[in-house]
């Protein structure tokens, strides 16, 4: 199946005043590289998250943003209340007695100073908030998911159109190819005909017949083509798989496989027309190359 490496995914949930909310922005990547960020109270998640990110996502760049905000009881619950006093009186300690009178304490910075909110209940915290996040990752990526698939559509409907024009410009090789040698023969025959009426000798057409046999064995890319042609059609296989496996990286390896066997007919063969022929080939394994590169 043909998904891209590009998406994104958002999910969000409230549950007794605390608003939890996970985010998934994925990019090209040649393997799979998961980054969390996490608040501090929940960094405890962080190796369970990069686990349930891969049994999701096979490729890419990955980042996972997970935030909480807590509020009413909850916020209530989670303030260390020690620690906020303690941080408070310190600061008012180090401040100037002509402006300490006219200080006033923000709160909302004041929560946000690590380890206020905390406290000795952090591990039941991060207890209860792991099934919540859980579930919301599990959202977040099948949304990110919805979105690859819509954009591998577009990208399957690019390779389709590129592995076509490739089939169209091998079978004209192909055709070409056996009158290659017929020509080379027709040319050579007129050539040493012509130098031998100069010199008043005749030809030898066993000469001849040696002549175009070693021509045609060097020449000869009847098997790069079949090769070739094999390759195109596991090329259409993998873009017309239903599974969910990914695809990218044996697209990337069997682009590479094809223009090996591309340069290999673009030495062999000394045809103008069959050169002209691969140079479109080679430019169409380029641009499947360039599309692979965002297929999961």
């Amino acid at each position: 199946m043909i998904r891209s490496m590009t998406g994104f995914g958002a999910a969000h949930r409230e549950i007794d005043g605390a608003r939890y909310s996970v985010e998934v922005r994925s990019v090209n990547n040649k393997f799979l590289k998961a980054t969390v960020r996490l608040p501090d109270d929940l960094s405890s998640l962080e190796t369970e998250i990069e686990t349930a990110v891969a049994r999701k996502l096979h490729r890419g760049s990955v980042i996972v943003t997970i935030r909480w905000v807590a509020g009413g009881a909850s916020l209530a619950a989670r303030i260390d209340t020690s620690a906020a006093r303690a941080s408070i009186e310190q600061l008012l300690a180090e401040m100037p007695e002509e402006i300490r009178s006219r200080c006033t304490v923000d709160l909302a910075t004041l929560l946000s100073v690590p380890g206020i909110i905390g406290g000795d209940d952090s591990q039941a915290f991060v207890e209860t908030a792991r099934p919540i996040l859980v579930s919301l990752l599990d959202e977040a990526c099948e949304r990110l998911i919805e979105m690859r698939n819509r954009e591998g559509n577009g990208l399957l409907a690019e390779l389709e159109s590129f592995g076509t024009r490739m089939r169209e410009r091998l079978d004209s090789v192909a055709s070409r190819a056996p009158r290659v040698v017929e020509l080379y023969r027709d040319r050579l025959h007129q050539r040493v005909e012509s130098l031998m009426k100069e010199v008043g000798a005749s030809l030898d057409e066993s000469d001849l017949v040696r002549e175009v046999a070693v021509f045609a064995e060097r020449s000869d890319i009847a098997e790069e083509i079949s090769r070739l042609g094999g390759h195109l059609e596991q090329f259409f296989d993998l873009l017309g798989g239903r599974d969910d496996e990914p695809v990218g990286r044996t697209l990337d390896f069997l682009t590479q496989e094809m223009l090996r066997e591309a340069n290999t007919i673009a030495s062999k063969s000394a045809d103008a027309d069959i050169t002209r022929a691969v140079v479109e080939v080679k430019g169409l394994i380029d641009r499947i190359k360039e599309q692979a590169a965002n297929v999961e």
